[in-house]
């Protein structure tokens, strides 16, 4: 049985992702899709169109000097344009590690990403890590 295309639209993002290349994960997100980040740090809050969410993965990458790993472990869909995507996240940053499970809510509109609700598992943990 063939995947659903919003689950192969989701893993294509996160192996884009995970390989640093942008310009496919702009090809599969709406020119206005929007990136909620939960918490309170520099990287939280709600990036709006491409250019800001390429932008905030840069900065995610940059200020963890490239040692942020994202392991994608499920891809669920609804078929009426949501999917969720459970992974496993690492990075080291000024000294501190971040090992923990995490989620994007995804909506996606004909075959784009339109927006990203970003959930960690544990908010004060990420606030500690990115602030």
């Amino acid at each position: 049985m063939a995947e659903h295309p919003h689950a192969t639209l989701v893993r294509k993002g996160y192996d884009a992702f995970s390989r640093g290349d942008m310009d496919t994960l702009r090809g599969l997100m709406s020119s206005d899709a929007t990136h909620h980040v939960p918490g309170s740090h520099p990287l939280s809050g709600d990036f709006k169109g491409q250019d800001a969410i390429i932008d905030m993965y840069g900065q995610l990458f940059g200020r963890t000097n490239g040692t942020l790993k994202v392991e994608l472990r499920h891809v669920l869909v609804d078929g009426r344009g949501h999917a969720v995507a459970v992974h496993h996240y690492t990075a080291e940053r000024n000294g501190k590690l971040i090992d923990e499970n995490g989620a994007i809510v995804f909506r996606i509109v004909g075959d784009k990403i339109t927006d990203l609700d970003e959930c960690v598992e544990d908010i004060n943990r990420a606030n500690t890590f990115w602030g």
